[in-house]
Parts: C-alpha cells; sequence; structure tokens
C-alpha cells in the first residue's frame, strides 16, 4: 500500500480523472471577447505573485499581469482562487480559461493541458536553518534523518521525491506552511522554489534562516490554457512577445519581489 504522503502528491491528476468524463470544451477567443470577461486562476497565498491585502482584494504580480491581459482583451479580469493542486484540473474542467500562480511547465501536465512561451523562470534551491549549517549539496539531504517538507503537487515536490528518496516526505497546502513547518522543527527544510516563500520568514524572528546558494535546476513557467484551445493560447503568445519586448515582466518582478528575476526570460518572435 502506498503511504499517505505519496497518495496525497498525486491528488491533482485523480481529480483530473474525475473531472474528465464531463469536461466543458473550452471558450475560445471569441467567446471569451464576447462574454466580456476572462476567468483567470490564481494562487491565493503566494505572496509577490497574489495574496490578499489589507482590504481583502487580492494584489501581486499575477493580478497586474491578469489585469494587463483583460485589458488587451478589452475584456474584464475575473479572478478565481485556488490552491497549486487545483491548477490544472481546473482548466482541465473549463473552470477557468488561463492558469497563472506559478505554472511549471513539465511534459507530465502538458499530457493534459497546454502552454504558452515562457513567462518566467524558476530556481530550486535549498532552505533550511542554521542548524543544518553544514549542508551545502542537495545529495546530503538524500537520508532517513532528514525531514524535506513542500506544497504537494508540485514540480519542485516530485523532484525531491526522485532525487531524494531516502528523505522523509512532508506535503502540504502552501508555502505558508512550509515555512511554518521548518519553523516549528516539523521539517528540517525544503527543495523548492522559494522567492515568494522568504516573505513569510519573518513570521518567525527566533529562526537563523539559511538559503543554500547554489542552484539546482531552472525551470520556466507558463500561462496554462486547456489543452487544444489554439485561438487563445497563439493570442496570449503574440501578447506576451509584445509584453516581454517593453520589459514590462522584469518592472513588474522587481516590484513585486524586490530585485530584478535571477534568470530573466528572454522575449522571443518565433512560436506556434
Amino acid at each position: 500500500m502506498l503511504k499517505p504522503i505519496i497518495r496525497a502528491g498525486w491528488l491533482a491528476f485523480a481529480l483530473v480523472a474525475l473531472v474528465l468524463p464531463g469536461q466543458a470544451d473550452a471558450r475560445s477567443l471569441d467567446e471569451i471577447i464576447k462574454s466580456g470577461s476572462i476567468r483567470i486562476g490564481i494562487h491565493p497565498n503566494l505572496p509577490g505573485l497574489s495574496e490578499y491585502n489589507t482590504k481583502n482584494e487580492f494584489e501581486g504580480m499575477d493580478i497586474d499581469t491578469g489585469n494587463m491581459i483583460a485589458e488587451g482583451l478589452g475584456v474584464k479580469a475575473e479572478y478565481v482562487s485556488q490552491e497549486s493542486a487545483m491548477r490544472v484540473p481546473n482548466l482541465v474542467a473549463d473552470r477557468i480559461d488561463i492558469s497563472l500562480g506559478g505554472l511549471t511547465r513539465n511534459a507530465r501536465r502538458a499530457k493534459l493541458v497546454d502552454y504558452t512561451l515562457p513567462t518566467y523562470t524558476e530556481s530550486q534551491v535549498i532552505l533550511t536553518t542554521d542548524k543544518l549549517a553544514h549542508i551545502s549539496e542537495w545529495q546530503q539531504l538524500n537520508d532517513a534523518k532528514y525531514t524535506l517538507a513542500n506544497v504537494r503537487s508540485t514540480v519542485p515536490a516530485q523532484w525531491t521525491r526522485k532525487n531524494a528518496p531516502k528523505a522523509k516526505e512532508l506535503l502540504l497546502d502552501s508555502g505558508a506552511d512550509v515555512i511554518r513547518a521548518i519553523a516549528q522543527g516539523r521539517a528540517d527544510g525544503t527543495i523548492a522554489i522559494i522567492d515568494n516563500w522568504l516573505k513569510f520568514t519573518p513570521n518567525y524572528p527566533d529562526v537563523t534562516w539559511r538559503v543554500v546558494p547554489k542552484t539546482i535546476y531552472l525551470g520556466y513557467w507558463g500561462i496554462g490554457v486547456k489543452r487544444g484551445n489554439d485561438s487563445l493560447r497563439r493570442w496570449l503568445n503574440i501578447w506576451l512577445y509584445d509584453h516581454q519586448s517593453k520589459n514590462r515582466h522584469n518592472v513588474l518582478w522587481e516590484k513585486w519581489f524586490g530585485s530584478p528575476p535571477a534568470f530573466p526570460v528572454v522575449p522571443t518572435p518565433y512560436f506556434p
């Protein structure tokens, strides 16, 4: 029998299987424009990308980007809150038209949804505390004496499970939960994309946080669309080229994260 934590890691794809039999057709570009709104999936708990502000309204880079996309289409942006595990199932079930929320492009997800051109890069690193000051390589964490926390159904969680199988796994619902688990001593660290998680660390002033500087791998985000919705995907690619050619994507990143992206995406005019 699979361990519960491993079964939980495949929750998103079990959910996809549930919605596949009755899935609705995606709204085409013309249908979205005619409706007057575009449904944009965002993550409610990713500081920098999107989160609730003091007015209980969404703010962040994804919100700015979504508003720009809606303006380009001449429609209203309608934001749909979703946790990491629901980003793909919501597209498959046509509950949203596009998905932001740091959706990493990979072959496994590409069996279910389509992607635009890259929007941003992500660099995976180790976040731990001074208790593991001796750790300098991820291979050292492949040991049963360590517990590594991560957000379920994310690429870093899957990468960690594959590459550090001896370590204990703690799967949680959000980056805030991961930081809390490490601060409370329930986990020793995480191997993840931590740009938007670092904003949670000041909540634990008694903890000395440590980011191991070596980048483990470089991945790419894209805007997710329902599989086969080519009219919308092609429009988004044209919009992205214009957006990135004017450096607006890097300006937004620096606005919400406080520094330039470590590996900026270079705009390309060549796409299908």
